[in-house]
């Protein structure tokens, strides 16, 4: 939900700029349809995890393919929330000065949500730090922290 809504945020900046940027608002506004799905997805994702791990045991194939569920829903986070990031930043830099402080906002949210995906594909993978999901998940939650990072606030 914390990525949706730096999404919405986003699309706000996005559309009261002095020059609309309709397209960047329309990506902003998926971007922020997809990580609201994607939070009912995440609790769903992890309750059939936890109830293959009941059934069948850590090791079944259900309850792998169901870990690998519940570590793609937060990879997935990560990666709207890093461009969700990015297009915040580059509306905090050169969008509307008066919607500076809610583009910052979502991006800073959008980092904090990047971040914290992140975590949880690495606790998820905890078994398995070599998965190139951890990597990835950093990656996403890097750029997202780099966009962030910039702003002055």
């Amino acid at each position: 939900m914390t990525a949706a809504l730096a999404a919405a945020l986003t699309t706000m900046a996005a559309r009261f700029t002095d020059a609309p940027d309709p397209a960047g608002a329309a990506a902003a506004e998926r971007l922020c349809d997809r990580a609201s799905a994607l939070a009912d997805a995440d609790v769903a994702a992890y309750g059939r995890y936890v109830q293959a791990r009941r059934q069948y045991g850590r090791l079944s194939p259900e309850t792998v393919d169901a870990l690998d569920t519940a570590v793609d829903v937060p990879l997935q986070v990560a990666g709207i929330a890093a461009e969700v990031a990015g297009l915040a930043r580059s509306l905090a830099d050169d969008g509307n000065p008066r919607l500076r402080g809610d583009a910052s906002t979502g991006c800073w949210l959008a980092a904090a949500a990047a971040s914290s995906a992140a975590l949880l594909v690495t606790e998820n993978l905890a078994g398995s730090p070599a998965d190139a999901r951890v990597a990835q998940a950093h990656r996403y939650a890097s750029s997202a922290r780099a966009a962030a990072a910039g702003l002055v606030g």
